[in-house]
């Protein structure tokens, strides 16, 4: 539908391509920024979602549902006692082109086990999901959006809760940062964009990458720019 986010499945049997695409995009998809994980055992996962201009708050439901128009733009719940809005998690089908079940909410919560809430604009989550797994360890990470960090929590589950654990890295030139965290020869990498080059003119961005470190409870180490 004209002016509604989903998601969509292009395939190539090389990583450069070409790729050719779905004609559609994945049923019951919607919102931004999707990130597939394969796990260990072979399952396949899509972590998603974005406020404001990603539309995640135009839908009542966890799964998606009705798309409510009015919402679309720069909304989300404020004030004493409301709670953040929520990223979302979908299991995929073998072939990957579709889900295998309903979309969930990926609960993310403080170190009491409580949800953030929707006020706490340096740990909710805006945008930008990510999951590794590192030591049996499911890290997702995320972007704050307007607060400009890189926040991430961990679970022992891909479908979470998953419990706040910092900040991966600290604002960079440019309004906001997306990035990815990879393994490549025993290392670790993240890889992200700022503004820098261009001086935050239009928001042009380049792609850079820094090594990123574990300490011994498996938090991650703050990345310097």
């Amino acid at each position: 539908m004209l002016g509604i986010f989903q998601i969509g499945v292009a395939v190539s049997d090389k990583p450069e391509g070409p790729f050719a695409p779905d004609p559609e995009p994945i049923p019951k998809s919607f919102s931004i920024d999707p990130a597939s994980f394969v796990d260990e055992d072979g399952q396949a996962y899509l972590y998603f979602g974005g406020i404001w201009g990603g539309q995640l708050q135009c839908y009542s439901s966890p799964s998606g549902g009705q798309f409510d128009a009015s919402m679309d733009g720069p909304h989300e719940p404020s004030g004493a006692g409301k709670k953040a809005l929520l990223p979302r998690v979908g299991k995929l089908s073998k072939d990957m082109h579709t889900f295998a079940e309903d979309v969930r909410e990926i609960q993310l919560v403080d170190d009491k086990g409580e949800l953030l809430d929707a006020d706490d604009h340096d740990r909710r989550f805006f945008e930008a999901a990510w999951m590794h797994k590192r030591n049996g360890v499911y890290y997702f990470s995320y972007s704050t959006g307007d607060t400009h960090y890189i926040a991430y929590a961990t679970s022992g589950s891909p479908y979470g809760p998953f419990t706040y654990r910092g900040t991966i890295l600290e604002p960079v030139v440019g309004w906001t940062t997306h990035h990815s965290i990879v393994e490549h020869e025993g290392k670790w990498f993240l890889f992200y964009h700022d503004c820098e080059l261009s001086k935050g003119v239009d928001h042009l961005r380049s792609a850079k990458a820094v090594e990123i470190f574990y300490d011994e409870q498996g938090g991650i180490l703050p990345a310097r720019p």
